[in-house]
């Protein structure tokens, strides 16, 4: 009896399995698109200018701080100019130094071996190299070692295929950037390493001007699920 319910348990997780595999493989092979192919030269580049000149762009270079928080988990108050940024999540905080990582610092007393320490503000930096993607990225189409090109789309409107080639946590990413009449962003399709599944794309929705005067999305939503950016700020001296 033991032997022939072992086996009923056997053969159900292996239906379990296969099922988990098919629907798997259906999102995949449904949802999957091939990264689209474009022309790079003045005319993308003149693109991307003029999505910058919607989003204020010479405002953001001009800003000095910059706070937000990431799906109400993660917070962060950059200072831009100093090239540093504060990272709070759960009961961790610290001070990452983005032009030397090495010396940044975890905030607090609390007494973390060597091994922890080096983890946590590796965190802190993945943390903030990805959340802060979702603020700033339409102000990174000129960052050094990025291609850009442009793609015509199936209704024959343009879109801009920005490539990071190096930098950030996860370089060789590709965002294809699909915008309205007056070239401020809608949305991005996405092929990056983290995400096996290539051109998701993601909103970038209730655009707000802050103080400083530089344009920022305060909304994204991503196969349905909402990826808010709240208490977003950005300021001068």
């Amino acid at each position: 009896m033991k032997k022939r319910l072992l086996k009923l348990l056997k053969i159900f997780s292996i239906s379990i399995i296969s099922i988990f595999i098919f629907l798997v493989a259906i999102l995949y092979f449904s949802l999957h698109k091939k990264i689209p192919d474009g022309i790079s030269g003045p005319e993308a580049d003149q693109f991307a200018k003029n999505i910058q000149l919607a989003i204020h762009h010479d405002k953001f270079l001009d800003t000095d701080y910059i706070q937000w928080t990431f799906r109400t988990k993660n917070h962060y108050l950059w200072d831009k100019k100093r090239g540093t940024v504060e990272v709070k999540w759960e009961n961790y905080a610290c001070i990452i130094d983005l032009n030397n990582p090495a010396n940044s610092t975890i905030i607090g007393s609390q007494d973390f071996s060597e091994n922890e320490e080096k983890k946590i503000l590796q965190k802190a930096l993945a943390n903030f190299n990805n959340d802060s993607f979702w603020v700033v990225a339409p102000h990174k189409l000129f960052d050094d070692s990025t291609t850009r090109k442009l793609v015509t789309l199936a209704d024959n409107s343009k879109a801009l295929l920005v490539t990071y080639s190096s930098g950030g946590t996860t370089p060789g990413d590709s965002y294809l950037w699909k915008v309205d009449k007056n070239y401020l962003p809608t949305s991005y399709q996405m092929w990056v390493s983290i995400i096996p599944i290539g051109g998701l794309e993601a909103t970038w929705e209730q655009w707000k001007t802050t103080q400083s005067g530089a344009y920022f999305a305060q909304q994204h939503t991503l196969l349905g699920f909402g990826i808010p950016i709240s208490n977003l700020k950005a300021w001068n001296d």
